[in-house]
């Protein structure tokens, strides 16, 4: 019998104890939604338990399928390089994706990013709550229209609320910037250029709320 017939959630898979190790270890037998059966492997959040910022992305792409590992494409690059601009050290952050499995489909030899669907969206979302809750971030950004949606609600427009503080409990603070991808896509240098220093601009918001809570934790 195929279990994943009767399973509408990830939640389904949960280990006893909901630690980090224990969850990512539990996601690579997930068979909640179909993804897993063109996926390479389940890509799990990575970063600190002590993390004070989360990053979500939409999914993992290409070389995250291949490897294992969110954020290590060209768009997990670009993202570092934003990091650092805004003063923001990866190494204290916990970056993750919505969906756990590379959704694609064939041109030629390449496998095209595909966007998932609401269901596999739901399917997934689990593993991300879980993630939230043993983490606790004081600041979690949502990366693109994917995460923020899923997190924020349907009617939530990256376009217009980009680097705004909104309501949330999952985080204490909590905003949405684009998907450093879309930057990769712009056709025009100059369009890159523009969009990387609004991404820039966007992660310094957080570095200055984190700073913020941190005065805030020892005053």
């Amino acid at each position: 019998m195929d279990v994943a017939r009767n399973v509408t959630t990830a939640a389904a898979f949960f280990p006893p104890r909901k630690s980090l190790p224990a969850l990512r270890e539990a996601s690579r037998g997930c068979k909640a939604c179909p993804l897993w059966k063109t996926g390479t492997q389940t890509v799990f959040g990575e970063g600190t338990t002590r993390a004070r910022v989360m990053l979500v992305g939409e999914q993992p792409g290409n070389d995250e399928d291949l490897s294992g590992k969110p954020f290590v494409g060209p768009a997990g690059q670009l993202l570092d390089r934003a990091l650092q601009a805004a003063g923001i050290d990866r190494a204290y952050a916990y970056v993750t994706n919505v969906v756990k499995h590379f959704k694609w489909e064939p041109q030629g030899k390449r496998r095209l990013h595909k966007r998932p669907n609401q269901g596999e969206i739901n399917a997934c979302l689990p593993w991300l709550e879980a993630e939230v809750a043993v983490v606790k971030p004081q600041v979690l950004v949502c990366l693109g229209a994917t995460a923020a949606q899923a997190l924020l609600g349907r009617g939530f427009k990256v376009s217009q609320q980009r680097g705004q503080v909104v309501s949330s409990p999952l985080a204490p603070l909590t905003l949405a910037t684009v998907h450093p991808s879309s930057i990769l896509r712009a056709r025009e240098s100059e369009d890159r250029h523009r969009e990387m220093h609004l991404l820039i601009e966007d992660l310094k918001v957080v570095a200055r709320l984190l700073a913020d809570s941190q005065r805030a934790q020892r005053s």
